[in-house]
């Protein structure tokens, strides 16, 4: 090696990393709080294959639309509807145009006790619990669609009384993990064993789509984000086979 050029050389190297450095960026993301397992692995993945970094934060879908609504600096919002994408669009807080469905919401019937919830959920007409959790339906897509669930299978007025409501999914499975509520209604993803794809702890009941309305989870340019390169960069990953490996492995459906 010629010795004299080394100077030179780690000068080009420092001002290559520089630069690459420069380049990386973060985005600010609203997350649904039923997608933050799967979340946590897609920003691992994202920042290594692209050098931006999405620093995330998890709750309802109603509360993060209400604070987009009112100036919060999120630049991309994961929701669990499409409800609230679609108003944000409207209102003038979203890139146009700018919404997919990144994934599909799983509901499960999942009680923390062994053997506590048949396979096919009779127990929501035949058992003698005294609490039953779910997430605020008027702000939390999960709790929409297991009132769904339960109008569908008439038991919804009978059961009402007995609901304990959590300000999220997150809130909803700790309740019943805790034992708070001897069931509830949360998401696959957070019961879910990845390496089997079967409920891994407690007794749960997976619910057929057909018990509820469509349940797209849906992804959003903010108009905050429009020229941050990691907003946009994180939009086209949601759609790569890497993140896609990912969704489907916690459980989620995959967009068609």
């Amino acid at each position: 090696m010629n010795f004299k050029k080394l100077p030179y050389l780690i000068t080009v190297v420092g001002l290559l990393f520089a630069t690459s450095m420069s380049q990386a960026a973060t985005t600010l993301v609203a997350v649904a709080s039923d997608f933050t397992k799967p979340m946590n692995e897609i920003a691992a993945a994202f920042e290594k294959a692209t050098g931006h970094s999405a620093n995330s934060s998890f709750g309802s879908s109603g509360k993060f639309f209400a604070q987009i609504q009112n100036g919060a600096p999120f630049e991309v919002y994961l929701s669990a509807s499409e409800k609230y994408p679609l108003e944000l669009e409207k209102s003038g807080h979203a890139v146009a145009n700018s919404r997919f469905i990144y994934a599909i919401g799983k509901l499960v019937l999942w009680s923390a006790t062994p053997s506590y919830v048949d396979p096919q959920g009779e127990i929501l007409k035949t058992g003698q619990f005294k609490h039953i959790a779910l997430a605020d339906p008027s702000h939390a897509p999960y709790g929409v669609v297991a009132e769904d669930v339960m109008q569908q299978l008439g038991v919804l007025d009978k059961l009402r009384p007995l609901f304990v409501m959590g300000e999220n999914i997150a809130q909803t499975f700790q309740f019943v993990s805790t034992g708070n509520a001897e069931l509830g209604f949360v998401g696959l993803a957070q019961v879910i064993n990845v390496d089997t794809g079967k409920i891994g702890s407690g007794s749960g009941w997976i619910i057929p789509d057909n018990l509820h309305r469509p349940f797209n989870q849906t992804a959003q340019l903010l108009k905050k984000g429009a020229e941050n390169p990691a907003a946009l960069a994180l939009m086209e990953f949601l759609k790569s086979p890497t993140a896609l490996t990912i969704i489907k492995k916690y459980g989620f459906g995959l967009p068609k």
